[in-house]
């Protein structure tokens, strides 16, 4: 079992090191450097005792690495060749499509192309597609790993190595549709219905239904927000968790014995697998779960390693870019911690109770088994949750504590009671009130703890960085060196000191000038936080980048800035590049006011606003006249739309942040003509910064409104786009009247400090 632990660990190095390192074209010549260290180690230490360890360590990683470059070439290269053009195509479907703005997408195998899908955007009569449905015609290709000038791992993690963008032409056809491969996905679209059937509470039916298959979209999204926020989301990626609750349900309604459990448990195990969609981390979760389950009818013990090696191995084989899989790397780092760490955690978190009171013993096992897991995975997922959500959740811990448990027993009630459904709807309704009670308790423990000031710290400054660091070297440090309690006590401690220290330094840096601002970068989208003192203010929150996180990234520079309410929000105009960063920020940030044009809007995010506002008390106040809100030692004077026709973009508002002499003038995506009315309306004065209009648009950035304003410096928000922002003419422009340039895409984050006058 061992040798199949070391070779499963060193294929799957070699595929990690392959698919994450930047570098293209070196795989080969390291597979080969490799396979050549094996045979010197074969000519040189074959007579050693560690000459099998060797060869099984050497020889699976030059395989990988050759495996991977072997993989690139003949499965993504072909579809990537394709890509960049608009040509025929013929495809299966193999999921039921979903609903986007413009019509639809869905996730095809590309026919012609072993082993390779694709996302294919099309009209909304697709909508009717069903798994096992052909479709054909001409579309535009896009690499699904490199958009614009970025390297993207979402999709080739996924199998998917092209985006279609479908012409009108595309035909849907009805293929293999009543085929039995595609059961799976019948399944699991039965039994999403079946859960919204028993359960008629949409926020109970959606957290339901993300519980037991993994598809979020039907959850309510201030309470997926709450379990992001407090480190309970896991619940929702299917993986061991699920596999785990599974596998106790069935052996609780089928049998005990081994032989029958394996024969009831391991084709249900298979079925819920590719029902769930075939991520890595249930894939790894269920390959685990059925190496542990056979392993004692082998006469073998089950070896946690050598499962994890194991089912490490299968996914790689299948798809080596799922190496990158964000979700692979979380559940495989949350298993190791698990394996290696939490036994030695329980024994020390438990060693020191002498007492003989059985309840108690039962209770304290219980509860520090919990702690242990719970520890040991935030150990090894701390690292990646930092690097790709510039998060830790300080409270972690205890929300495992008081909702996992809560957890298991909703996901074997639900499940049973979902089935249950299709036998007799009213019975099922009637037992679905225990599911119901225990996730309103999941989502009460969430929202509670979401609302301590300090459940979580956000990257976004160096200094919790450094704390980190420091934490993770102190514990090490305690690892390696001669045994003793007392110095991991000293390491808490000190950790907890300096947590202290990072937060308020971190705080301080933001605490001096008479204003500043921030123009955040959110891609092709604007968002400009503005503070004095104690008070603080946010001016328009969106991106057009569906890879971005614009509230996300709002609402944590907040946080970290120590900003515990908003004074005011300010929306210039209801495009979502400038508001659908909104919706979480008022989720997450108390806020008093609410400032919006009193325009209308096809999108609906005026109603979508205004209902929020409602549900968490923020007062809106609609800008028909200039409007002043004082803020701290700085003034914010908001100026209502000056068109009263066009599109959204001119009928936005405009809001000027001014302390003494210094003057910020953010003007949304109006264009030239529009800005020169609101300097022809309003005395607009001399601004020592200028947030660019339209994101650099050629139509915006007026020359004779660049001279009645005169900017000292531009801030241009902007990101990937096909719109050529910032144009050149625009740029001219802004030099021309001596203005010095500043970019988010470039600089990232930009920040002005008054400090003073």
């Amino acid at each position: 079992m061992r040798v199949l632990a070391t070779i499963g660990f060193s294929f799957s190095a070699g595929v990690f090191l392959a698919a994450l390192l930047p570098w293209d074209g070196w795989q080969l010549y390291a597979a080969a450097g490799a396979a050549l260290l094996a045979l010197v180690w074969l000519l040189a230490a074959r007579r050693s005792t560690c000459f099998r360890r060797g060869l099984l360590i050497l020889l699976p990683l030059a395989v990988s690495l050759a495996y991977f470059a072997g993989y690139r070439y003949l499965v993504q290269r072909p579809v990537e060749q394709r890509c960049g053009a608009v040509s025929p195509f013929t495809a299966t479907v193999c999921d039921w499509p979903q609903e986007t703005e413009r019509g639809c997408r869905i996730t095809v195998k590309l026919d012609g192309y072993p082993g390779a899908k694709a996302v294919l955007y099309g009209e909304s009569e697709l909508l009717d597609a069903r798994p096992g449905n052909t479709l054909a015609g001409t579309a535009q290709w896009q690499s699904a790993a490199h958009i614009y000038n970025n390297d993207l791992t979402h999709f080739t993690a996924r199998g998917v190595y092209a985006l279609l963008y479908g012409r009108e032409d595309v035909q849907l056809s009805e293929g293999s549709e009543g085929a039995l491969r595609w059961l799976p996905q019948r399944a699991a679209k039965a039994f999403r219905e079946r859960i919204a059937a028993v359960w008629d509470d949409p926020r109970v039916s959606g957290f339901l239904t993300a519980e037991l298959t993994g598809d979020k979209s039907a959850m309510d999204e201030g309470d997926y927000l709450a379990m992001q926020e407090t480190g309970l989301a896991h619940l929702f990626a299917v993986s061991g968790l699920h596999c785990a609750f599974l596998v106790t349900l069935l052996s609780l309604l089928v049998s005990r014995r081994r032989r029958l459990l394996c024969a009831v448990t391991i084709p249900a195990l298979l079925f819920y697998m590719v029902m769930v969609g075939l991520s890595p981390s249930v894939v790894r979760a269920c390959i685990m779960q059925m190496l542990l389950l056979v392993a004692p009818l082998f006469r073998r013990n089950s070896d946690p390693l050598t499962s994890l090696a194991a089912a490490l191995l299968v996914i790689l084989l299948v798809n080596p870019f799922a190496a990158a899989s964000v979700s692979l790397q979380l559940s495989f780092s949350a298993t190791l911690g698990m394996v290696l760490l939490s036994p030695r955690l329980y024994r020390g978190l438990t060693g020191w109770y002498k007492g003989k009171n059985r309840v108690l013993r039962h209770g304290l096992c219980f509860v520090m088994a919990n702690l242990a897991a719970t520890l040991s995975a935030v150990v090894f997922t701390a690292p990646l949750t930092a690097y790709y959500f510039r998060i830790f959740v300080l409270v972690a811990p205890l929300s495992s504590l008081l909702a996992v448990p809560a957890a298991g027993w909703s996901f074997m009630t639900a499940f049973v009671t979902a089935l249950l459904g299709f036998v007799w709807l009213p019975l099922a309704r009637i037992l679905g009130a225990l599911a119901w009670v225990l996730v309103r308790y999941i989502l009460l423990v969430a929202e509670w703890l979401m609302g301590w000031r300090y459940h979580a710290i956000y990257f976004i400054d160096p200094y919790p960085l450094y704390w980190l660091l420091f934490v993770y070297t102190a514990f090490i440090g305690c690892a390696v060196t001669p045994d003793g309690r007392r110095k991991y006590a000293v390491a808490s401690v000190l950790s907890a000191v300096t947590l202290i220290a990072a937060i308020w330094v971190n705080r301080q840096s933001y605490r001096y000038g008479a204003l500043s601002a921030l123009a955040l970068d959110v891609g092709q989208g604007e968002s400009v936080i503005l503070w004095s003192q104690d008070e603080t203010a946010l001016v328009d929150c969106g991106s057009s980048n569906s890879y971005k996180d614009p509230g996300g990234t709002a609402a944590d520079t907040l946080h970290s800035m120590g900003v515990t309410r908003l004074s005011a929000v300010v929306v210039t105009h209801y495009h979502a590049d400038h508001t659908n960063g909104l919706y979480e920020v008022l989720r997450r940030v108390p806020v008093d006011k609410l400032y919006l044009p009193d325009i209308e809007d096809e999108y609906g995010v005026r109603e979508r606003l205004t209902a929020l506002a409602e549900e968490k008390d923020v007062q809106v106040v609609w800008v028909t006249d200039t409007v002043t809100c004082p803020l701290g030692q700085a003034v914010l004077t908001v100026y209502p739309p000056v068109q009263s026709g066009g599109d959204l973009n001119e009928l936005g508002m405009t809001a000027l942040a001014t302390s003494g002499d210094f003057d910020l003038l953010i003007t949304g995506d109006m264009s030239g003509s529009t800005e020169r009315k609101l300097a022809e309306t309003y005395p607009l004065p001399d601004v020592e910064v200028l947030v660019v209009s339209h994101h650099g648009s050629r139509y915006s950035s007026d020359i004779r409104f660049l001279k009645a304003v005169t900017p000292e410096a531009a801030v241009i928000s902007v990101g990937d786009n096909s719109y050529g922002h910032p144009s050149e003419e625009t740029v001219q422009r802004l030099l021309a009247v001596g203005a010095e340039i500043w970019r988010t895409d470039r600089q990232g984050n930009i920040r002005i400090t008054v400090n003073g006058g």
